[in-house]
């Protein structure tokens, strides 16, 4: 079966690299939030920003307001959904210095670094981040500000955990700040994180990810995103499934937030979206491997969604590769 989280991952297009080796010493305590300028010229206007973390060495406290304070040891990775400003720190009660006046160029254009504390115990971190473009992810608004895995554990343990050493001995050598190797890791280690998350959330929870944890919504969520073009309906996904139709609508909106046709609208149009950004066909051929017989009718859909027509959105947004 389709995974539908993968396929919302994969047309967000999220693009990951590492940006920062920091090497602290006890005490120590700094803010720190990711600003687009430390992405490039890996991206060049992200519209989001998922800030991480991961400990190599020691460990630390991450705080945010107003919420107690989060451990994160070697091995473990903690990530910022919406990079929400925050503390990193040895220990509480300390005060905290601002994370960008003390970072230092890399030598010949490699890795930022930064080095400082009271000469204590040492913690060592590499902080990356994944941007997108997307001003709207259906999964991002549902996540909470703070997700933590441990990289010696889950579904694709042995994969990232070859792969966080080979990337951790590259950094350490210098060598690259962002490559084909990090922004995948980086993006399979987002995806791990968020499959642990929803594998927490209990029976009286509601949102997308829950959504794909209903035997019911989640079949339905993987029939939307497999077959985008197929003409659905609400009764044709509910006979899928086995539910009646108002069983169905209503057990989808409650969970996803939306009724499934007006679902599957905005999924197609932001796949379109993505193809025209592409260059991946014509506006009609577009229309119809989205699931628009007409024309005129993805134009209207699209400009309603958008703003613009898709012929004029494309000329005002570059093909990227």
């Amino acid at each position: 079966m389709i995974d539908p989280l993968s396929e919302v991952l994969r047309a967000v297009r999220l693009s990951g690299g590492v940006f920062l080796d920091a090497r602290f010493t006890a005490p120590w305590c700094v803010t720190a939030q990711l600003a687009p300028e430390d992405c490039k010229p890996f991206l060049n206007s992200p519209a989001q920003l998922i800030a991480y973390h991961f400990v190599i060495e020691g460990s630390l406290l991450l705080g945010l307001d107003g919420g107690a304070p989060v451990e994160v040891v070697a091995g473990e990775i903690v990530i910022l959904p919406r990079n929400d400003g925050h503390t990193l720190a040895s220990g509480q009660d300390l005060v905290p210095v601002r994370a960008d006046g003390l970072i230092q160029p890399g030598a010949d254009g490699g890795l930022a670094r930064i080095a400082h504390g009271g000469g204590g115990e040492p913690t060592h971190i590499v902080c990356g981040f994944l941007g997108s473009e997307e001003i709207h992810n259906p999964l991002l608004a549902t996540l909470p500000p703070v997700l933590k895995i441990d990289v010696r554990q889950g579904t694709s343990r042995d994969w990232i955990e070859a792969s966080v050493k080979f990337a951790a001995r590259e950094l350490a050598d210098g060598k690259f700040a962002s490559s084909s190797v990090i922004s995948r890791l980086s993006e399979l280690l987002f995806v791990e994180a968020v499959r642990n998350y929803a594998s927490t959330l209990d029976n009286a929870q509601t949102g997308w990810l829950k959504g794909l944890k209903d035997p019911y919504v989640g079949r339905a969520l993987a029939l939307l995103h497999s077959r985008i073009a197929e003409p659905w309906t609400a009764e044709m996904l509910a006979a899928e499934v086995a539910l009646s139709r108002s069983a169905f609508n209503e057990r989808f909106a409650a969970l996803v937030g939306m009724p499934p046709i007006r679902y599957l609208t905005h999924w197609r149009l932001q796949t379109a979206k993505e193809r025209l950004r592409e260059g991946r066909g014509s506006i009609t051929q577009i229309a119809h491997a989205v699931g628009y017989d007409s024309e005129v009718a993805f134009n209207r859909a699209f400009k309603r969604e958008f703003g613009l027509p898709p012929a004029r959105w494309r000329n005002t947004h570059p093909v990227q590769a």
